[in-house]
Formats: structure tokens, sequence, C-alpha cells
């Protein structure tokens, strides 16, 4: 059983805010892109025309890149708590 008392809360560093609102920004927009293909229902020839090529492969890219600044921001988090508690 650990008798340490828990430090002050760190402060969020402006990467760390960055990330998680890039994250969320790139995630909320292939939610709508999603939905707007669902709903559309663009036809193959459609599809290959305008926005819909954009619209269509957004999500497939985004996504995963959300992911990883997602889990990119969880890593640096740990990093930062842990040496704050190895200085503590």
């Amino acid at each position: 059983m650990s008798t340490r008392t828990p430090g002050p809360d760190l402060p969020v560093r402006r990467i760390d805010r960055v990330l998680a609102f890039m994250a969320l920004g790139l995630t909320v927009l292939s939610i709508v892109c999603f939905f707007a293909v669902i709903l559309a229902h663009p036809t193959a020839e459609a599809a290959t025309q305008g926005i819909w090529p954009l619209v269509v492969v957004l999500p497939l890219l985004a996504l995963p890149i959300a992911f990883v600044m997602i889990v990119t921001l969880l890593i640096m988090s740990f990093v930062r708590r842990s040496r704050a508690n190895k200085g503590a």
C-alpha cells in the first residue's frame, strides 16, 4: 500500500490540447462524411465526380490518423505523469 499523497494536477500543455482537438475534429469530420455517404448513397459514376471522392475517402484516412493521435496523446500523458511521480 502506497502512502504517497497525490501531487498537484499537471498543467495541460499546448501540444496536448492541439492533439486532442485535432483528433476530435478529424473524428467528427469522418463521421459526418460517413453519414453523408450513407444517406446520399452515390452511384459509382457520381462517386467519381465533384467532391464525392474526398467525402468517400476521408473517413478511410482520417479515422486511423485520429486514432494514432489519441494513442500518442495517451503515451505522452503516461510518460509525463510517471516523470512527475518520480520527482515527487
